[in-house]
């Protein structure tokens, strides 16, 4: 594994109980840095912790996403206990499952799209004020190759990740001179629990979309994480970073 290294740096990242979420916080943590997980399964978090808990400094912060008032409390309490925040990882999403746009219920619809698109807005409206104090910061939004092919049947999906791509790219702009960096990955699929949201048939047609053959791992997506939170990330801000194993074209 090369080393990257995050010593003296804070990361929030949401969704880090499982997943890449929880593969990007083991690699931070060994690349020094510490760690707030922000979740909203509680009973995750505590099993996370203790065994993230043994690299470094892992804190837990129960929360609502898509609630204003749970993002600033936990905000604020990461700030309590780690005494700033350096990096913030947007990483939490769903799938909602699958069907055609017609045929998805519209609660279902427009959950994913809170979830996935508003939940990083209500963190980076948050957490930027306190990177900008420090006058450092480095944003790394977890998109999808999704965002920018659409996936049928995933229509919710697809257009909360292309948003999160947009989001990107806007706060990126504004944030361009002020030493806070904003980018996204665009993964393909990764085998994780996300998984369990879907039809069979729609894990066959992404794996079937793959030039390499395979699901991505959430080792290698960590480590293009780990590389955007960094310093050694200095000259890319509104970037999209592929990860799709040749899937993209462009």
């Amino acid at each position: 594994m090369n080393q990257i290294d995050l010593k003296g740096r804070t990361a929030i990242i949401t969704g880090g109980a499982r997943g890449i979420g929880y593969a990007a916080a083991e690699r931070m943590l060994a690349s020094g840095a510490k760690v707030a997980l922000w979740d909203v399964d509680g009973a995750k978090l505590a099993t996370a912790a203790e065994a993230l808990g043994q690299g470094g400094t892992v804190s837990t912060h129960v929360l609502e996403l898509t609630d204003e008032a749970s993002v600033q409390a936990a905000t604020d309490a990461t700030v309590a206990a780690h005494g700033g925040i350096d990096i913030l990882v947007n990483n939490a999403g769903i799938t909602g499952g699958n069907g055609k746009t017609w045929e998805l219920a519209p609660d279902i619809w427009r959950r994913v799209v809170e979830v996935n698109l508003v939940g990083p807005y209500l963190t980076s409206r948050a957490v930027v004020p306190v990177m900008l104090k420090s006058g450092y910061g480095r944003i790394v939004n977890i998109s999808s190759i999704a965002g920018k092919e659409g996936n049928p049947n995933a229509s919710h999906y697809s257009a909360s990740k292309a948003g999160l791509i947009g989001l990107t790219k806007s706060l990126a702009k504004e944030l361009a001179t002020s030493n806070i960096l904003v980018n996204c990955i665009t993964p393909a699929a990764a085998k994780t629990e996300i998984f369990d949201q879907m039809k069979q048939e729609h894990i066959d047609f992404m794996l079937s979309k793959i030039p390499m053959a395979r699901f991505l791992q959430v080792e290698e997506a960590a480590a293009l994480i780990a590389w955007l939170a960094s310093e050694d990330c200095a000259f890319s801000t509104g970037a999209v970073f592929d990860i799709s194993g040749g899937r993209a074209v462009y």
